[in-house]
């Protein structure tokens, strides 16, 4: 077993890590795919962040919404985008559906992800409360103001002694602050504190620079990023925190 000395806490990022190997863009570009629309991951991209800006800017209301909710808000927004700044194909294809169509779109993206989301949650629920007998758990994750009731609404929130999420701390990742706000509830050091997440950028970097060890959860090993001098460890699942000697 690999050795990760003093370990006493650990914090996790949210989608793409807890809720499932596949990073929120990717997972919705397949439900795209499969409600008809043939769309590349590029032509997504920009819609995508289009919706999770918006989304940030309405964190007030958005505070309030459960997961279904805040997935209707998310794809009636990228669907809009695409609508009307979407290539040629798209935004005629878009421009010729009814309101009933669009609205049946989205509501078909919507249920599929919100399955996909809650499956991937049920999945790690069981080795979270594992590691909660053993380690302090936090969240820190890019989100809409309301994580901590998707938390509660899935059944992990009593997992989790800290939840950092960045629209209520006008803070966002990979701004350390967001790290530091998370250890100081946890009353722990960074020494004594992991970071896991699949992103390099958002998630490791900028923990590994305050002193936390770093997982990379990399769950396509041909993906993304070179995780050299960045995470300590790299794991395909999360199940492969259980082969790290904490």
């Amino acid at each position: 077993m690999r050795r990760m000395a003093s370990v006493k806490g650990i914090l996790f990022d949210f989608g793409g890590t807890l809720d499932g190997p596949t990073h929120w863009l990717d997972r919705f570009l397949a439900q795209y795919r499969a409600a008809g629309i043939e769309i590349s991951r590029g032509e997504l991209d920009p819609a995508f962040d289009h919706g999770t800006k918006t989304g940030y800017h309405a964190a007030s209301v958005l505070s309030r919404f459960r997961l279904t909710d805040l997935a209707r808000f998310l794809v009636g927004q990228q669907l809009e985008y695409l609508r009307a700044s979407g290539s040629e194909p798209i935004r005629s294809m878009l421009s010729k559906a009814d309101d009933k169509r669009r609205h049946r779109i989205v509501e078909e993206i919507t249920t599929s992800f919100v399955r996909e989301t809650k499956a991937g949650l049920a999945d790690s629920k069981a080795l979270l409360t594992s590691l909660k007998a053993r380690f302090k758990l936090g969240v820190v994750s890019n989100f809409y103001g309301n994580l901590d009731a998707i938390l509660d609404e899935v059944g992990m929130g009593k997992l989790f002694a800290t939840v950092a999420d960045s629209s209520k701390l006008k803070v966002f990742k990979p701004d350390p602050e967001i790290f530091t706000v998370a250890l100081n509830s946890l009353r722990l050091e960074s020494a004594e504190t992991a970071m896991v997440g699949d992103s390099l950028d958002q998630d490791c970097a900028p923990a590994h620079r305050l002193g936390l060890h770093t997982v990379w959860y990399n769950a396509h090993p041909n993906g993304r990023g070179d995780s050299a001098g960045v995470a300590d460890f790299t794991i395909g699942s999360l199940a492969g925190l259980n082969d790290i000697n904490w």
